[in-house]
């Protein structure tokens, strides 16, 4: 069955009360696999795959900070901006735009985030951490 979409590229994902505050929960777009963080009335919508080991942030744990936790390694990704935040992830993940209509979660998919190069922010740390791993 297709991803139900509007004429302007937005798809709907979830019922807004099933994303509890706090927490996330996994959402499906164009086959790709979508983490929804409500963090008090907002929702906000991030590639799901950790940018470091490939697990589900879906299983993750969301800091009262704003940012969750990936399961596997513990990196950790800021869900407002995408951001990498900590080692071992260094690289961002793409954030992808949201509006609430009628009690439901519509988004727009941003393109993925780059996988090849760590963002201007961390590249010291990436090579400090590169180096301690023997690379």
């Amino acid at each position: 069955m297709p991803d139900p979409t509007d004429a302007d590229g937005w798809f709907d994902v979830a019922a807004a009360a099933d994303v509890p505050d706090g927490d996330v929960i996994a959402a499906h777009a164009a086959g790709r696999e979508i983490a929804l963080v409500r963090l008090g009335e907002q929702v906000h919508a991030i590639d799901a795959t950790c940018s470091h080991g490939n697990a589900s942030l879906c299983g993750g744990f969301v800091e009262p900070d704003g940012s969750i936790e990936c399961p596997l390694h513990q990196g950790r990704f800021d869900v407002r901006t995408g951001r990498a935040l900590c080692e071992p992830v260094t690289i961002d993940l793409a954030v992808h735009a949201v509006q609430l209509r009628e009690g439901r979660v519509w988004i727009r998919l941003a393109a993925p985030a780059g996988r090849g190069e760590a963002p201007g922010h961390l590249p010291q740390r990436a090579a400090a951490f590169q180096q301690r791993r023997g690379g």
